[in-house]
């Protein structure tokens, strides 16, 4: 086991594994678990080692998000949120005071790109980024932001508008979430992943410094392409990795535990049930041999890298789905009770299909590829 990922474990029995049921049942943001990510040095896993931060990248984020999701998926999203974000503001390396503050886990930041305009096509901000009448070197935002994950816990938002005046659909900016002009909705009562507190955020002439801007104006798609596309799918289809992890096990655990007292054996010893949970495990680790492929073909910088970044998070979204319901199936009845963690991992696993980008538009952009059809 690698440094980061023994300081990991050791955060995940001591504060994580315990707070799960906790965080779900009450829908509330994991303060206390992304505080023990922050003692253990884990938030800034993606730093640059310039500015004293851990010097990983997609692989090592990935593991990270991958086994937070086996017990609290909710804070797994979180933490995936931060990475992609850090990796926008590490690849413009232009804010050192911010990138410092990350390196020091000091500072949480999480991806603003969903719009009520736009909706799952994130590419395409419809919100507006102007220059103050007032003061040149001041711009203000105007938005409606639909989803943006941990928002009234977060110190910072990378933030997408169209571009000021270059050509290109957008633009990106570092926003901290202190300034006036910004409504933070507090409250989230989701589905699944019931504690990451993603909330809509407005913007109404929210002031910030042009120095804000990532990249020149009008990059944000090229970043939101380079950097966000394959950090964030790789790292979403980590998690639908780790949900279907545990929901095999503690599946696994179910059956070999619970005896059918007049036939003297146990569920696990019914080959029906063994089959589906056969099955389960199979497709769990088909999934996740892609995603390995992925993250090797990312760092080698491989032709085909982006189809497998493409492929992936379809893949894990919607075999997650199929896994999750498969043991919900084998477990019976008590699959239903929160106490065993597999009704969580169901609920859980249904976001991915439907987050930004979801399951059809990754499917139609494979399709595209492998028709030798630009993507946009």
């Amino acid at each position: 086991m690698t440094e980061y990922m023994e300081r990991l474990s050791a955060v995940i029995e001591d504060q994580i594994g315990p707070n799960a049921i906790q965080v779900d049942i009450e829908g509330r943001y994991p303060k206390a678990n992304i505080e023990a990510l922050r003692a253990a040095g884990l938030l800034s896993l993606i730093s640059s080692q310039d500015v004293g931060g851990g010097g990983g990248a997609i692989r090592e984020a990935t593991d990270v998000v991958r086994e937070l999701a086996k017990y609290c998926a909710s804070t797994a999203m979180i933490t995936c949120m931060h990475y992609a974000a850090t990796a926008v503001i590490e690849s413009t390396a232009t804010l050192d005071t911010v990138r410092r503050a990350i390196a020091e886990n000091r500072h949480v930041t999480t991806l603003a790109f969903s719009e009520a305009g736009s909706r799952s096509h994130f590419w395409a901000p419809v919100s507006s980024a102007r220059r103050s009448s007032t003061d040149s070197d001041v711009v203000e935002l105007d938005a409606m932001k639909s989803w943006v994950t941990g928002a009234g816990s977060s110190d910072s938002f990378v933030w997408s508008s169209k571009p000021l005046q270059a050509d290109g659909p957008s633009s990106l900016w570092f926003v901290p979430s202190n300034i006036e002009g910004l409504d933070i909705q507090r409250e989230f009562d989701g589905l699944g992943l019931r504690g990451n507190g993603s909330v809509p955020v407005r913007a109404t002439h929210a002031r910030i410094p042009l120095s804000n801007l990532l990249g020149g104006d009008g990059s944000g798609f090229d970043l939101m392409m380079g950097v966000v596309l394959p950090f964030f799918n790789l790292m979403s289809a980590s998690m639908s990795v780790g949900l279907m992890d545990s929901c095999v096990a503690q599946t696994a655990v179910h059956l070999k535990a619970t005896r059918l007292e007049h036939l003297d054996n146990t569920l696990a010893d019914n080959p029906v049930n063994r089959l589906h949970l056969g099955r389960a495990r199979v497709k769990t680790d088909a999934v996740a041999a892609l995603v390995r492929s992925a993250v090797d073909a990312v760092e080698s910088a491989a032709p085909d890298a982006m189809v497998y970044v493409l492929e992936s998070k379809a893949l894990a979204a919607d075999t997650a789905i199929e896994v999750t319901d498969l043991c919900m199936r084998v477990a019976g009845g008590a699959a239903f009770r929160k106490e065993l963690g597999v009704e969580r991992s169901f609920r859980d696993a249904r976001a991915a299909a439907v987050m930004a980008p979801t399951s059809d538009i990754l499917y139609d952009f494979v399709g595209k590829a492998t028709c030798g059809l630009p993507l946009f």
